[in-house]
């Protein structure tokens, strides 16, 4: 059985660099709510004491972008292979950015933590929907994402006591 030719590796850099570049236009977006509203509205919230300090975030969703961005180049790289369709996979990554960085601007651009929670078990379904979708064009690509479903369980407990206790 022949294998379909692999993509040329010019053809991998530019899917390398768009896949990249997408997931850090969603962390841009979301950015721009966060880093203009964290204070002193976040500050003044009443967090649970397993609350992380904020340097911590920066660099835990530095790492994660940059995961997601890998996988989806993964997964892109593998269009066009016998058998492998993307489209759904790469739809379903589309979806979770969005919803990602829509969590931001519902949580810190606008106010509204219960909503965000709401939204964020949306984002939690859209991620794990991801991930078995890649799975089924690459393991690596899924297994590289699993950090990512893990602290956005986290951050969903986080953002439901934070709605809670304020």
């Amino acid at each position: 059985m022949m294998s379909a030719p692999r993509p040329s590796l010019a053809g991998d850099a530019v899917r390398l660099t768009a896949s990249l570049l997408a997931a850090f236009v969603a962390a841009a977006i979301g950015a721009v709510a966060t880093v203009s509203n964290l204070d002193p509205w976040y500050a003044g919230l009443v967090k649970p004491p397993w609350t992380p300090p904020n340097s911590v975030f920066g660099p835990v969703w530095t790492l994660l972008y940059t995961l997601m961005g890998i996988a989806a180049w993964l997964v892109w790289r593998r269009g066009g292979s016998a058998g492998a369709n993307v489209t759904v996979p790469l739809g379903w990554f589309v979806v979770q950015l969005v919803l990602n960085a829509l969590w931001s601007w519902l949580f810190f651009g606008w106010h509204r933590a219960g909503l965000a929670f709401l939204e964020v078990l949306l984002l939690w379904v859209a991620i794990l929907a991801t991930i078995l979708s890649f799975r089924r064009v690459s393991a690596l690509a899924a297994s590289l994402l699993i950090p990512y479903l893990l602290w956005v369980t986290y951050a969903s407990a986080l953002n439901g006591a934070i709605a809670r206790l304020n």
